[in-house]
């Protein structure tokens, strides 16, 4: 019988690694870009976001030259879809109406004609992106908070409930920063950024954490009483092999879809859906092989301290 929880310490040490290498991630970006942990977009920081469709094919660098000659520097050029589409999206800093027309007429004669009727161009103030990064993170701490209390609570008459309750905000935060250093790495690799999108993909990951730990756990405290006498890591592994083929297959499905959309699907959504595939990947993994493993960890740690205090 394959057992998950004898093998705790490897998935302990790999969780381990993982993690130093994501926040090995996050430090090298925040030494890169001026003590970002993270690529921030206009999303968040504030400027100009143009979606510009041209009439013909046209040059990365020719596009960047005219926003740097309008005093645009550092403009952000990306590619949108395929090369045929001749469509791309520049972020840059803020620029008003007047400075708008100059760059359109400017690309028109130095670059390439523009489609004004498929192309637009936003503006974002910094200040809409911070208040909803905020509430975000009020948001988490308040789910994580409701996460531990109802656990604790649903798991009133097994022994030892509250740690039913802090070990998925430990597997949940182990998912987070593993996403977010997989992000920073690809910010440095690819020149990914945090926008709105990369947030809604971030609480989606946070969302579905703690769902499979759940699973298990139900189980769990179903086969406590059924199995009285039984070590109680023989009655985690079981409850894990019981509900492991449900929850893979849960995961395998929406990671095919994933993975079917990074393939054939815009380049503009590629990184929210790179960003939940990484997290449902951690979450498989943190799910089964470390948050109820840690469930185990604890218990015998605390079964080893009585049993040292019996003896002194």
């Amino acid at each position: 019988m394959l057992n998950f929880v004898q093998k705790r310490r490897l998935f302990f040490t790999i969780a381990g690694v993982l993690i130093a290498l994501s926040v090995v991630a996050l430090i090298v970006s925040a030494i890169m870009f001026n003590g970002q942990a993270l690529r921030i977009s206009i999303d968040f920081k504030g400027g100009t976001l143009f979606s510009l469709h041209f009439t013909g094919p046209v040059e990365e660098a020719a596009i960047r030259d005219v926003f740097t000659a309008n005093g645009h520097t550092s403009p952000i050029v990306q590619r949108l879809g395929a090369a045929a589409d001749n469509s791309w999206q520049v972020r840059t800093r803020f620029a008003d109406s007047e400075e708008i027309q100059q760059l359109l007429n400017d690309l028109d004669t130095q670059v390439g004609t523009v489609d004004r009727a498929l192309s637009n161009w936003n503006t974002v103030e910094p200040t809409v992106g911070a208040e909803v990064a905020q509430q975000a993170a009020l948001a988490v701490f308040v789910a994580a908070l409701a996460v531990l209390g109802f656990i604790w609570y649903s798991f009133r008459r097994v022994p030892h409930p509250f740690r039913y309750g802090v070990v998925p905000i430990a597997a949940m935060l182990v998912n987070v920063v593993i996403t977010l250093g997989f992000f920073a790495l690809m910010g440095i690799l690819q020149g990914w950024e945090a926008d709105a999108l990369f947030l809604t993909a971030l609480l989606t990951v946070i969302g579905f954490s703690v769902q499979d730990v759940i699973v298990v756990f139900d189980r769990i405290r179903e086969n406590i009483p059924r199995h009285r006498g039984e070590p109680f890591e023989l009655i985690v592994n079981r409850s894990i092999l019981e509900t492991v083929h449900r929850s893979l297959a849960t995961q395998l499905n929406a990671m095919f879809v994933m993975i079917a959309i990074l393939l054939f699907g815009g380049a503009t959504i590629k990184p929210f859906i790179a960003v939940m595939l990484v997290g449902m990947l951690s979450e498989t993994f943190t799910s089964l092989c470390v948050a109820v493993p840690l469930l185990v960890a604890w218990e015998e740690y605390n079964h080893r301290r009585t049993l040292a205090h019996a003896a002194a």
